[in-house]
């Protein structure tokens, strides 16, 4: 049985996925980023890293480009989170897309909006892709819908 797709940060991805997190912490948003906070499923520690959440069709996402990276791991565990841009933080509840239709037109958007910075880790799909490509492609892409808790 092979592993999940995921592909590792290069040390420059690290350093400045470091850097995004760091600004939408003190409050700089750089394209709509935000800082994901989410449970540790080991440590029980939380987990942050910067994310593009995305919106389709009036409904937030979160799209793993990376594939079944650790936030997606500990996001199916701790099934929620928060976002924090500046002093603004918003706890959300997280429910993983299975809907292979559902799930195709989320990433296709997703791509039409942030393509220019995560086609790379697609492997080669982009928003021009065949819809057999993109479904294809969809088990190496978790995809989470956000639901902000009041």
């Amino acid at each position: 049985m092979s592993q999940p797709y995921y592909l590792q940060g290069s040390a420059f991805a690290i350093r400045m996925n470091s850097v995004v997190g760091w600004l939408a912490r003190h409050g700089v948003s750089l394209m709509g980023s935000q800082e994901l906070s989410v449970r540790g499923r080991k440590s029980g520690q939380m987990q942050r890293i910067p994310v593009n959440l995305h919106t389709y069709e009036g409904v937030q996402y979160l799209v793993s480009a990376r594939g079944h990276s650790q936030w997606v791991r500990n996001m199916r565990v701790a099934g929620g989170g928060e976002l924090r841009v500046g002093r603004r933080t918003r706890t959300f509840a997280a429910t993983e897309i299975a809907d292979d239709a559902h799930k195709a037109a989320v990433v296709r958007a997703y791509l039409e909006r942030w393509g220019w910075e995560v086609n790379q880790y697609f492997q080669g799909i982009t928003v021009k892709s065949t819809d057999a490509e993109l479904l294809a492609a969809l088990p190496d892409h978790p995809v989470f819908r956000v639901s902000v808790e009041h």
